[in-house]
């Protein structure tokens, strides 16, 4: 049995469904790319092209802060042990690391951002990637 099958098992939680359903998922995050109150982005974070400047104009900031406000810092950006084990293998690179958004239900990277970026994450702690699961099952 893999690490990730007794972890979730002795805390009666499965994967994500869009962390092992690569359809679900990218039906997910082309969702929250097309969706104008989300516009997750930008495609590649090594040529962002105007997505931060208009990220910045939607906030009605500059392009420095906009750029401070990414996945890695947001509070629904579950990067805990448990998550790492629900994905399909190294996700990390140079700009970052794949992690689960909560809000949006798919697998984010965490140099990316979206115009529903709240502030206090990541999430780092399993009890609280759980906490995250269990809400998200009663809505």
């Amino acid at each position: 049995m893999k690490l990730r099958d007794i972890i979730l098992k002795e805390n009666n939680k499965t994967c994500p469904a869009a962390t092992q359903d690569l359809i679900l998922n990218t039906k997910n995050r082309d969702a929250a790319v097309k969706a104008e109150h989300i516009q997750y982005g930008p495609l590649n974070v090594s040529e962002p092209g105007t997505y931060w400047k208009d990220i910045a104009k939607y906030w009605n900031t500059i392009e420095k802060a906009a750029k401070g406000t990414n996945c890695s810092n947001c509070v629904a950006f579950d990067i805990s042990p448990r998550m790492e084990e629900c994905m399909p293998g190294v996700t990390s690179d140079e700009d970052g690391k794949l992690g689960y958004c909560w809000m949006h239900h798919f697998k984010c990277h965490s140099a990316r951002s979206c115009r529903t970026w709240a502030k206090g994450g990541p999430i780092e702690k399993d009890y609280i990637s759980q906490d995250w699961q269990t809400r998200g099952e009663k809505v």
